[in-house]
């Protein structure tokens, strides 16, 4: 259980901030950009729910689902598996949040129409933000895979910022009228 009375401590004032292990890294550190940029991803996810809570209600449920479990692959991420008891069980992304992601890639992209060219972000104001939660996701995803070449990852939570990038994009076509309004890429349009 997570109690917050204080909201500041002061105890980042030299740079540093504590992981879950009790650690002290600094601010900078890998790990922490990692969890970071996951968090910022969730908080792209709360722009993305102010258009689709009335508009998309059964999309709305799966990114409220996906909220929650961002949380979970920061405590993930927070707490490194050093092999040493801590006492408690640390909270670790599962193999069945990944599958409950890539089943919600299923069902919103069964109805869409093949694609011919990439997809340029934008169409609705919601597939727009869907596209910058699936950048902000990569970039999570990316310093992960950086991060589990020097430190011990758990393979779930790579996976499922995997397919968390994957889910965006899809979700972001489903809400553009099911891929009808999905602005594409004409290579060379310009030239």
């Amino acid at each position: 259980m997570v109690v917050l009375n204080k909201i500041y401590t002061k105890t980042g004032d030299d740079g540093t901030t504590a992981l879950g292990s009790g650690e002290r890294r600094v601010k900078s550190d890998l790990r922490i950009e990692s969890y970071g940029t996951v968090d910022e991803t969730n908080s792209v996810v709360g722009l993305v729910r102010l258009h689709t809570v009335k508009d998309a209600p059964e999309l709305d449920a799966v990114l409220s689902r996906i909220q929650n479990d961002l949380f979970d692959l920061g405590a993930d991420l927070a707490t490194p598996d050093t092999g040493e008891d801590l006492g408690y069980e640390p909270l670790r992304i599962t193999d069945g949040q990944v599958t409950s992601l890539e089943d919600a890639i299923d069902t919103f992209n069964a109805d869409l129409s093949p694609l011919r060219s990439f997809v340029l972000p934008g169409g609705s104001p919601a597939s727009a933000y869907l596209h910058l939660a699936r950048t902000v996701s990569r970039r999570a995803e990316r310093l992960m895979v950086e991060l589990a070449a020097r430190e011990k990852v758990t393979p779930p939570a790579v996976r499922y910022m995997n397919r968390l990038s994957d889910f965006f994009f899809v979700a972001s076509r489903f809400l553009n009228a099911k891929g009808e309004g999905d602005v594409l890429w004409v290579p060379g349009k310009n030239r």
